[in-house]
């Protein structure tokens, strides 16, 4: 492990919970080598790196608690759509050649779910990436992310700040606003929204319970 990468994992220590890191210059060995560190010393701290560019994002406990809300609706909804989903959780996906790699929050495979199962690692250029990535952005904005998002292919990216949900589907280089899901036809973003912030005031069993009784009123299952 260089020097350097010993100096970033130091300043990674003293991060406050929430916090959000920028370095300039960093090479991708330094890259790869903090992401060989980064499981075992600061778990749940989320890397995305474009070219050189690194940030690091400290988990909160707010951040964890929407995460793993996210996780159970999206578990539901493919229940009561009857799609076979592959969850990833926050997996690093990273590709040498483009210099780019991040690890979303959450993320799932859906119309590539078969592809997936069963592998016990993923690589960009050889698997397909998620269907859908999710961030929750309660005290930092992943929109830096996006371009490293749409390097990889992923086609749909749902995010929530703490006050509204937006989707988002790939459109060439880019990610342009979208009010229903491509992996969840008919899903809306409001919808999500509304049931993560349930889940946050109401508890996450009974937001699951409301989620489900929704999805079924309209016809899902």
């Amino acid at each position: 492990m260089s020097t350097t990468t010993t100096n970033y994992l130091d300043i990674i220590e003293r991060l406050p919970a929430g916090a959000l890191l920028r370095l300039q210059n960093v090479d991708w060995d330094d890259y790869e080598h903090l992401l060989t560190q980064m499981e075992s010393r600061h778990p749940g701290h989320r890397l995305s790196y474009d070219c050189g560019s690194l940030i690091i994002v400290s988990p909160s406990t707010e951040h964890e608690r929407y995460k793993e809300s996210a996780i159970i609706l999206i578990f539901i909804l493919s229940e009561e759509m009857g799609l076979d989903i592959e969850p990833a959780g926050a997996t690093t996906f990273k590709s040498k050649l483009l210099k780019k790699g991040l690890e979303p929050d959450t993320c799932v495979y859906v119309q590539n779910a078969a592809r997936v199962i069963g592998k016990r690692r993923l690589t960009i250029g050889v698997d397909p990436p998620p269907d859908v990535a999710v961030e929750i952005d309660m005290s930092n904005d992943s929109i830096d992310k996006f371009p490293i998002y749409a390097a990889i292919g992923v086609p749909e990216i749902w995010r929530y700040d703490g006050k509204a949900s937006r989707f988002y589907r790939l459109a060439g280089e880019s990610y342009e606003v979208t009010q229903e899901s491509i992996a969840f036809p008919s899903f809306n973003a409001q919808d999500f929204g509304q049931y993560l912030e349930r889940s946050v005031v109401e508890g996450q069993t009974a937001a699951a319970k409301a989620f489900r009784r929704m999805l079924r009123s309209r016809g899902a299952s």
